[in-house]
Order: structure tokens, then sequence, then C-alpha cells
């Protein structure tokens, strides 16, 4: 399914550049400083997962790359073009969509409305059917409660919802945020299985995890956060022994 194009003008997209690349990029809440020089990127069809303990800015750099929080210093490029501080309905035109962890969905609405809401910016009329069709292919569980109300969802079902967006028409870039906190180890699996399928149909990834275990079997590439800053950065197959080092670490600190 082809998906509706960026308006034109600006820079062109360089297609041998990184889908994402993020400079030197500090961000701040307020007064309280969150990332500090963050350096990464992020190659087109890449699959990144961005690891680290509770407070290490997994999600402050997810916000940052989605427009939500605005980057203090450094510079975000995607494709070679400048995104820093675009706001979110330009970076989502330009590619990027972010799946949070929690509800992320639009509660008031029916799990179809939800979706048609979602297929409609981004594909024509005529298409409607057949990603509506797709998404409940993928999820089935949707189907059957396609006239229930996203608040009346489960956590685990919201987070399926959520991916079914994105799903039948794969994003340039998808920023996954901690999509299996609180949920039950087969609906991981199903988050999981349809995460490997968005990657497969050509979306990047960077994906937002504290369970290394999950993580490692679906991205090639690995950074890990500490305080804000990147304290690894390699093989998602080194990233094991590199968090049980900063554990180690922290425990002699103490």
């Amino acid at each position: 399914m082809k998906a509706l194009a960026e308006p034109a003008g600006g820079p062109a997209p360089d297609a041998r550049a990184p889908v994402l690349e993020l400079q030197g990029v500090s961000a701040s809440y307020g007064p309280y400083r969150a990332l500090f020089g963050v350096s990464f990127a992020v190659g087109r069809g890449e699959a990144v997962a961005l690891l680290g303990s509770n407070g290490a800015g997994k999600s402050t750099v997810a916000r940052v790359v989605s427009g939500l929080l605005a980057v203090t210093e450094g510079r975000m490029t995607m494709e070679g073009v400048d995104r820093t501080n675009q706001q979110p309905y330009r970076l989502a035109r330009a590619g990027v969509a972010h799946v949070v962890e929690g509800r992320g969905v639009f509660g008031r609405l029916s799990v179809e409305e939800n979706l048609t809401l979602a297929f409609r910016q981004r594909v024509s009329r005529g298409g409607l059917a057949a990603c509506l069709e797709q998404a409940y292919e993928a999820f089935p569980i949707l189907a059957l409660r396609r006239h229930q109300k996203g608040a009346n969802l489960s956590g685990g079902e919201q987070r399926m919802l959520s991916l079914a967006k994105v799903l039948v028409v794969p994003p340039r870039l998808l920023v996954a945020d901690e999509l299996s906190l609180g949920l039950a180890p087969a609906v991981i699996d199903v988050v999981y299985e349809n995460l490997r399928r968005i990657h497969s149909a050509g979306a990047a990834l960077l994906v937002v995890e504290q369970h290394v275990d999950r993580i490692v079997g679906l991205a090639a590439r690995a950074i890990v956060l500490e305080h804000g800053s990147v304290a690894f950065l390699g093989r998602a197959s080194d990233a094991v022994a590199a968090v049980e080092a900063l554990l180690a670490a922290r425990g002699k600190d103490r």
C-alpha cells in the first residue's frame, strides 16, 4: 500500500544518508537537563535497540525524535535533511511514527474509528477497506473488538491497536517506546512478532526497551544510555555484557 507523500518543498532527502541521525543532541525538561550530547544513527531499514535503566533518557530520546521535546543543543537529520525542532506533524509527514507505552489511542473512538482515522491520513480513500482487512488479519482480536471504545481495551490490545495503525502502511522510521512494559509474555510475543513484520516491510526501527533479551533477536545494533549519555554503541549481541558492566559499576559506587 502506497503512503501519501510529504508535500513538496525544501531540500530533497538523500537516500544514501541515515534515515535518522542525532549529532550531539542535548535536551531538557525546564531546568532539568535530561540528555547530554547524544549521537547515533539509524540506517535505512535498520533495527536499533535503545536500552538503559529507568531514568537513563530512553523515552526522552524518543520524544526528541518525534518532535515532542525540543533539542537544546545539537542537530537531528532524517535522510540528510535537517529536522531539528520541527513540529510533530511535520516529522509525521516526513515518515516518523511514534508508538508509545501506555494508551496511545483515542479512547472515545472505536477500534475501527481509530484505524480509519490513521489510515485516511496515509492512503487514498479507495484503499481504506484493504487496510482495515490487513489490520484485522494481523490482529484478529481487534476484529472482534472493532466496535469497542479504545478506552475499554486492555493494555495489550491498546498496544496492538497502536501497531496496527503503522503495520499496514509502514513509516520510514518507527519509534517503539517500551511496548512490552506491563504486558503478559504471550502478549509481548504478539507485539514483537508484528514489530518484525513492520521491519520486514521496510521500516527502520528505533525500539526503546528495558528487557535486553527481548530486543537482541530483532535489532542488529544497540545503544545503551546512562544518565542521559551514550554509554555503549555497538552490536546488539554485545549489549547484554555492556548493561551488566554498567550495573556492576553502579553497585560498586554505592
